[in-house]
């Protein structure tokens, strides 16, 4: 810690680091002991943290994040969105199909940027604000391909028939965003995706990532 720095607002952060990383919440003595500090230090920081509904307990006494969190996510979707639009639209010019940037939200995606070809004849509308079930599509699948590599890179994944017949898509996850959940793809229309695309994708991905760390 610096002079510059807040050592209370420190602490604070690490606990929401710490509640992120785990599905299944933390004691106050499991905070303690992670973060070197005393009990009543922990107590006092979910205290705060409670009031901003960033962190909430359960009948057991766990900590876990709080709804506050999701709330402030969503207000960096701005952010997020003009920080991958640049290789959004590469992507897009580059194989003549819908580029997006998706997130997971819950147990859905949500596509927060999209981009599309500017010298198609036909291309399929994609919107910013798209949801599906995070197991549909190629860009959930995506996802759900880094969480059971969560050592590895998984590559990319390809998906016909979704999100609607006729069309066809490839997604590769964000890997090494911290606080980000997501994937880059395309959606076009065709019968496969070709050989080429895939590889464009998790470079794409990988831009995106690049730009939001």
């Amino acid at each position: 810690m610096t002079a510059e720095t807040s050592q209370t607002l420190d602490r604070g952060l690490k606990v929401l680091k710490l509640l992120a990383d785990t599905d299944h919440g933390l004691t106050v003595t499991e905070l303690s002991q992670r973060l070197g500090v005393n009990r009543t230090v922990v107590y006092r920081l979910l205290a705060t943290l409670e009031q901003h509904a960033l962190v909430r307990r359960d009948l057991g006494g766990r900590a876990r994040v709080g709804l506050g969190v999701l709330r402030l996510g969503r207000q960096m979707h701005p952010l997020v969105r003009e920080a991958a639009l640049p290789a959004l639209r590469s992507l897009a010019e580059d194989v003549g199909a819908t580029a997006h940037l998706t997130l997971v939200d819950g147990a859905e995606t949500l596509a927060v940027a999209v981009a599309e070809p500017t010298w198609t004849d036909f291309h399929v509308a994609y919107r910013p604000g798209f949801r599906q079930p995070l197991d549909r599509g190629a860009a959930g699948q995506a996802i759900l391909a880094a969480r059971r590599h969560a050592t590895g890179d998984p590559g990319y994944t390809v998906t016909d028939g979704e999100p609607d017949t006729g069309a066809c898509g490839a997604a590769a996850p964000l890997l090494g965003v911290t606080g980000i959940e997501g994937s880059v793809g395309v959606v076009m229309l065709a019968d496969r995706v070709p050989e080429r695309v895939g590889p464009r994708v998790v470079e794409a991905a990988r831009e995106v990532a690049e730009a939001l760390r």
